[in-house]
């Protein structure tokens, strides 16, 4: 019977079960001995190894496939080099995360981190990059409080899920926002027309969440905002950097990066410069755009290793051949779930529109009920497919598949619902 329990459940998967990893006392009980490689000279070239093999090599070596909506899964190839970096930063002595924030060596970091992120967005100079603290959440104050001259000035907010539902209600303390859309009578399940918004033209910017992370609906293209100033602000959290943007389009855009580009810690904002410099006097001065600007990110000590991180995952993006590949990438994904899903006679359900389901997030839910999804999780966590738990607030499964899954991943998901599907009917 104790055998039986450790078996991965799915036939078509026991082949790639994972070996478990020696108990402690087993290890402790073993002397500890380097490997030893014989030196040879081969003329040979050496075929890099697949996409799909290098996928399955990481998942042996790393024991699962982490479906979290954030912190997220990272590039084993980035994690491997911080850990290399780790003690010793570029042979200065010191690890990065003890190091002055002000010293040459992190300076260089941060400065290469963010001409990296320019060019993978081809963020214009018109537009500043700040590496910040406090997530997203922070942003939500910190965007009324910079555009809106006090709290009577209007704003305008598209609620298409729980993340820009929060923006607009902390964004109320600080100016008179209102809602110009909101998809809550249909359970956060589609976006609007956009002629269907009803923006006021007073108001002083337009907000939207651009990829709900909990509801999986994701804009595909992005309203004109008819305000005044013409300023539209995105909440871009959990699809940053996921495919090209103009970033011309927005006045703002910030993300939390533990999604798609670096652990939780550092928050990232594009502001467009004219709009750096008036913020309301009850501002504090964390929240202050100008702080920020005016000191390169550097006002106080900021979350150095997480930037560092990002740093790594920008190069990483760029050497992939830059964003338009990735967003190939993560559409054949999406669409590998998503047809799963449809193709299931109702097993399984997506309630998102087709039209705007999310490349990153997908929350699907099973027929035959909740005591099935629990079970679903379960056995799937046995095949080392971890964290497909949906939110607490909604319940049901949901797969996050950032940059960093690869397909084998979503590949290994989708053969085990198959497979639970045939042997739960």
């Amino acid at each position: 019977m104790a055998a039986a329990a450790t078996t991965p459940h799915s036939l078509l998967l026991q082949r790639a079960a994972i070996p478990a990893a020696p108990s402690r006392a087993s290890a402790a009980a073993s002397p500890v001995r380097l490997p030893v490689r014989a030196a040879r000279i081969s003329c040979a070239a050496v075929a890099a190894p697949s996409p799909a093999a290098a996928a399955a090599a990481d998942e042996v070596e790393r024991g699962v496939y982490n479906f979290a909506a954030g912190p997220a899964t990272l590039p084993l190839s980035v994690l491997k080099r911080a850990q290399a970096e780790l003690v010793d930063y570029h042979g200065s002595g010191m690890s990065i995360m003890e190091m002055s924030h002000r010293g040459k060596e992190f300076d260089a970091a941060i400065k290469k981190a963010e001409s990296d992120l320019r060019a993978l967005l081809a963020v214009p100079d018109t537009h500043a990059v700040l590496f910040l603290q406090g997530g997203a959440t922070t942003q939500f104050a910190a965007v009324p409080l910079n555009l809106c001259t006090g709290p009577s000035d209007p704003a305008d907010f598209v609620v298409s899920g729980s993340w820009s539902d929060k923006a607009f209600k902390e964004a109320k303390k600080f100016s008179a926002a209102s809602v110009a859309w909101s998809g809550k009578d249909g359970k956060y399940t589609a976006l609007p027309p956009f002629d269907a918004i009803a923006q006021n033209p007073e108001a002083r910017f337009l907000h939207i969440c651009s990829n709900e992370t909990i509801h999986g609906v994701e804009f595909k293209d992005y309203p004109e905002p008819r305000n005044r100033s013409g300023i539209l602000v995105a909440d871009m959290s959990s699809n940053f950097c996921s495919k090209p943007v103009d970033v011309s389009r927005f006045g703002v855009i910030y993300a939390g990066a533990q999604k798609n580009v670096g652990p939780s810690g550092v928050t990232i904002a594009i502001v467009r410069k004219d709009l750096i410099g008036a913020a309301q006097p009850i501002t504090p001065v964390m929240l202050d755009f100008k702080t920020h600007a005016d000191n390169a990110s550097l006002y106080n000590t900021p979350p150095c290793f997480a930037i560092y991180v990002c740093g790594l995952v920008f190069e990483d993006l760029l050497a992939q051949g830059g964003l338009a590949e990735v967003e190939k990438k993560n559409a054949r994904k999406a669409g590998a779930l998503y047809d799963t899903i449809d193709a299931s006679g109702g097993y399984y359900v997506c309630p998102v529109d087709k039209s705007v389901r999310s490349h990153m997030n997908v929350p699907f839910t099973l027929a035959k009920g909740p005591d099935f999804e629990k079970q679903f999780i379960a056995e799937a966590a046995k095949e080392g497919m971890v964290q497909l738990k949906g939110h607490r607030s909604v319940g049901g499964v949901r797969a996050s598949i950032y940059n960093a899954m690869p397909l084998a991943g979503v590949e290994k998901l989708v053969a085990f619902m198959k497979d639970f599907q045939a042997r739960n009917p």
